[in-house]
């Protein structure tokens, strides 16, 4: 029985970023410096492709509108700008995730969980790299929001 490859998607935050999962060697130390390295290069290409997606998010934003006297087309053009801006406030709050996850690795405590002070894991911050809680912790602080909410 052949095995088929898993294709990285597209939208994959490693594919942005132009690198490949990264592999642990026997006895490494936990984020040293090639990991560091590795998780700097996926934010700031990361960050960049935001940056970008973001000034096309504006442009139509602050485009040029046209009154269209066809209130179909007019309810398109509301929709489309409404879309536009909620994609930009959105990526807006990435990047200051990004900028504060940048801002940890300067500070030498990326990588490790703000609740417990255990390590998140290189998997879980290659899948998610402004994770700032360990598995267990983000489990616990989702059931307490589920139990909240309702």
């Amino acid at each position: 029985m052949k095995i088929k490859k898993k294709k990285m998607s597209s939208l994959s935050i490693l594919s942005i970023a132009k690198v490949k999962p990264y592999k642990n060697k026997k006895n490494e130390k936990y984020m040293n410096k090639n990991q560091i390295k590795h998780f700097t290069k996926i934010l700031k290409a990361w960050k960049k492709q935001i940056e970008n997606r973001n000034k096309y998010y504006k442009n139509n934003i602050s485009g040029e509108q046209i009154n269209f006297p066809d209130p179909i087309d007019r309810a398109v053009q509301e929709e489309e700008f409404s879309l536009n801006l909620q994609n930009s406030v959105r990526d807006i709050k990435t990047i200051k995730k990004i900028n504060n996850t940048l801002k940890k690795i300067e500070l030498k405590n990326f990588g490790y969980c703000c609740s417990c002070d255990i390590k998140i894991g290189i998997k879980r911050l290659e899948a998610r790299p402004t994770a700032n809680l360990c598995i267990d912790c983000k489990t616990l602080a989702e059931i307490r929001e589920k139990q909240i909410i309702k």
